[in-house]
């Protein structure tokens, strides 16, 4: 076989592993939103002068920081596995964390540990994530503004729609009082013009 032949055979199979790697991510990715669980991850305000960094709303979350029974086991960026459930309205609760998958048939998420005290009060804080929403950028000022307004109106419930499948998770939706952000967004944008 001559060296143009091997040399257009090793780009063909160089071009289709390119291929192959993004569009399984995708398919992946398509999969948990399609089969994956369904969670409500309440979010948490954050501090309102944080300036909206790129096309994302930065989200945190009330179940970010959980009770361990030792604070020396674990360490920041470690991958754990947190347990969860949902408690009477529906909402995602942490029922412990763990260094392994669980082997029971269990809802779990794969995350990381973002912090870890050192005082004796045995805390983690978790990394979920999906701590990011990206959105066009068109609607992601509004988008802001909204998310914003909610976090600091005590009235108002903002939580996330995350699809979770063994361990891995996607980020769907952002709620605030039962309408989706996209929606807000969109009749905020309709009634300026």
């Amino acid at each position: 076989m001559s060296s143009k032949k091997i040399a257009l055979l090793a780009f063909v199979c160089i071009a289709l592993v390119q291929l192959y790697v993004p569009a399984r991510m995708i398919l992946d990715r398509e999969d948990i939103l399609s089969t994956g669980k369904e969670y409500r991850f309440k979010t948490q305000p954050i501090d309102p002068n944080d300036p909206f960094r790129g096309r994302f709303i930065a989200l945190y979350y009330e179940e970010a920081v959980i009770a361990v029974q030792n604070e020396a086991d674990w360490l920041p960026g470690e991958t754990i596995f947190v347990l969860l459930t949902r408690d009477n309205e529906g909402f995602a609760k942490t029922q412990g964390v763990s260094k392994e998958p669980p082997t029971m048939n269990r809802d779990f998420l794969k995350a990381k540990v973002a912090y870890v005290t050192d005082n004796g009060t045995n805390k983690l804080t978790l990394d979920y994530p999906f701590d990011r929403y990206y959105m066009e950028e068109s609607k992601a000022y509004d988008a802001e503004l909204a998310y914003r307004e909610s976090q600091l109106d005590t009235t108002q419930t903002a939580y996330a729609v995350v699809r979770i499948k063994s361990g891995e998770a996607v980020l769907q939706e952002v709620v605030i009082n039962g309408v989706p952000i996209r929606e807000l967004v969109l009749n905020r944008q309709n009634h300026q013009e």
